[in-house]
């Protein structure tokens, strides 16, 4: 599922987040303009709204904007270095465009395949795959768009065999899977509730937000006062207190009227695919579904009906840099393997599986996977391709998920732990990502970010990350969808600049080189009321305790170079 989160306000209002900005940078600059520019002598992050542009590339001492430093190490540590390998990254993910502006020249070419010719030039199995391939499309070119979540998917198998069954005729082996199909079922009857409530949620925040609208229009004569004038505000009537306390939500998360569409028109969607158990769109694939051996099926149309997701997280990887245009990724001298396994909706175990192998076999050194559900049926499938890229070396990066959850005790698929029926170890190399923000306060990790002492490797910046989008755009999104690129791109820049270190030293070398905050209280992420929310330190949240550091990652990738 491309993964959409929650944000839930103090009057019980539920929205998910969006965000809009205007700041650019520049690799043109001097170090001395660019800190000039980015480093204003007193930066408000209470007060502030939005960030600039490509925040998350800049260093904290210069900017006070917890980046990864990663401007200030083109500048100073790589400004006469050239990259000695070209790395090549799998984003495993729901299409990508490969013709936008900032991405053209970095995507992947199997230059093995002629293209368009109807051939398996090759004979890898897949026909005309120039720059990828698409697990969830048909030979006659149609695409899976919407799917359902796996949770639907289970509750409507499991629905079929046990719904009319009573537990007293059953075996000792069905009644264990009864009882599953039990939770199941209850599982999904309270999403439902949670899709009711989030609509009433939203026409109870469109309503207020049009009553505060119209008293603050009075009080103020116009509709055209400022954050800081709301905040100033002393209210002297009960009515407008309400008003005032709505507005300031409304402008911190980005809240208008488009926003309050879009969320409706999601949940509808939600609705219609996710959670209906009578939509099943698979017979576009035209696969044996139940055929978890089966590998060769698909089309070769990378891009699919909506690449907005992967493509933005294709740009935080390696746009091109330098090109005066747009954004700048994290990574120089990149190729982008675009995989599309990932609808609007659930992915599919067997898809995962396959478009893994497909990454590893065809010569990726990094895969993205910007994904993640919490029903894995056939975790076996998945778990012989994550070993087999663990046997091949590749370095798996994967997103921890967007459900302010702790992994450690909720699992978020896939994950480097595999089923006793693959093996007793866990995959070594593979790094799980969780979100931070611009902001540096309590607020400092993304309030929908997963979080694991255990299993949760490292963060990254995932907040208002600005990045590419379908047909020459360029926008602002959220999740760990963006943390785990920002990580995947870091690994190719050491990998391109130092080629003769291992994956396994890459890992340990990011792992080990994150800036750490040993003194940071944050909010723990939780679903709930944010005013439930507990308070722990930040290096409890995570194996290194840290955020990625491009900067000091450069530096120890130098040091053990010359070893």
């Amino acid at each position: 599922m491309k993964k959409q989160f929650l944000i839930i306000l103090a009057f019980a209002v539920t929205f998910y987040s969006c965000s809009t900005t205007q700041q650019v940078t520049s690799d043109d600059k001097t170090t001395e303009q660019y800190e000039q520019e980015a480093a204003p002598d007193s930066v408000n992050f209470d007060s502030m709204l939005e960030p600039p542009k490509g925040w998350h590339h800049w260093d904290e001492e210069a900017t006070r904007f917890r980046g990864i430093s990663s401007d200030k190490a083109y500048y100073e540590l790589l400004a006469n270095k050239s990259p000695k390998k070209t790395v090549t990254v799998a984003v495993i993910d729901g299409g990508v465009d490969t013709n936008h502006e900032d991405l053209d020249d970095i995507v992947w070419v199997n230059e093995d395949e002629v293209p368009n010719n109807g051939k398996d030039d090759d004979n890898n199995g897949y026909v005309d795959d120039v720059h990828g391939w698409n697990f969830i499309g048909g030979a006659d070119g149609e695409n899976v768009n919407h799917d359902t979540f796996e949770l639907t998917r289970l509750y409507r198998k499991l629905k079929k065999k046990y719904g009319q069954m009573g537990s007293a005729t059953l075996t000792a082996e069905e009644r264990e899977e009864y009882l599953y199909y039990r939770d199941i079922k209850s599982d999904y009857e309270e999403k439902i509730q949670e899709l009711s409530q989030q609509y009433k949620n939203i026409q109870n925040i469109e309503q207020s937000k049009a009553e505060a609208e119209s008293i603050l229009k009075k009080h103020f004569s116009d509709s055209s006062y400022s954050y800081k004038q709301l905040q100033n505000l002393q209210p002297t009537s009960q009515e407008l207190n309400f008003a005032k306390n709505v507005m300031l939500y409304v402008m911190e998360n980005d809240i208008d009227s488009t926003l309050i569409a879009k969320q409706k028109k999601q949940i509808y969607e939600f609705a219609k695919y996710g959670y209906n158990p009578d939509f099943n769109p698979r017979n576009i694939v035209g696969d044996d579904y139940e055929d978890k051996s089966e590998r060769y099926y698909g089309n070769n149309d990378v891009a699919g009906p909506d690449p907005s997701h992967g493509t933005h997280v294709a740009g935080i990887i390696g746009a091109e840099r330098n090109n005066g245009i747009g954004v700048d990724g994290v990574a120089d001298n990149v190729r982008i393997m675009a995989i599309r396994a990932v609808p609007n909706g659930d992915e599919r175990d067997k898809d995962v599986a396959n478009a893994i192998r497909y990454a590893v076999d065809n010569g990726a050194d990094i895969i993205n996977m910007s994904f993640g559900k919490s029903y894995s049926p056939y975790k076996e499938v998945v778990d012989k391709a994550v070993a087999h890229a663990d046997k091949n070396k590749v370095l798996m990066v994967h997103g921890a998920g967007n459900s302010a959850q702790n992994v450690d005790t909720t699992a978020n698929y896939p994950t480097d732990k595999y089923s006793s029926a693959v093996s007793d170890s866990t995959a070594t190399h593979w790094l799980s990502v969780g979100a931070t923000s611009w902001n540096p306060n309590q607020e400092f990790v993304a309030n929908f970010s997963n979080y694991g002492n255990k299993t949760v490797d490292l963060f990254a910046p995932g907040v208002d990350i600005y990045s590419t989008m379908p047909d020459n755009e360029y926008k602002f999104q959220e999740g760990t969808s963006m943390a785990s690129p920002v990580v995947a791109g870091t690994a190719a820049l050491l990998m391109a600049y130092y080629p003769d270190l291992t994956t396994e030293q890459i890992r340990q070398i990011i792992l080990d080189n994150t800036k750490k905050y040993p003194n940071q209280q944050v909010t723990v992420p939780h679903e709930g009321n944010p005013q439930n929310a507990q308070k722990a330190p930040f290096a409890k949240l995570s194996v290194s305790d840290g955020v990625v550091n491009v900067y000091k990652a450069l530096q120890a990738a130098a040091r053990m170079s010359m070893k």
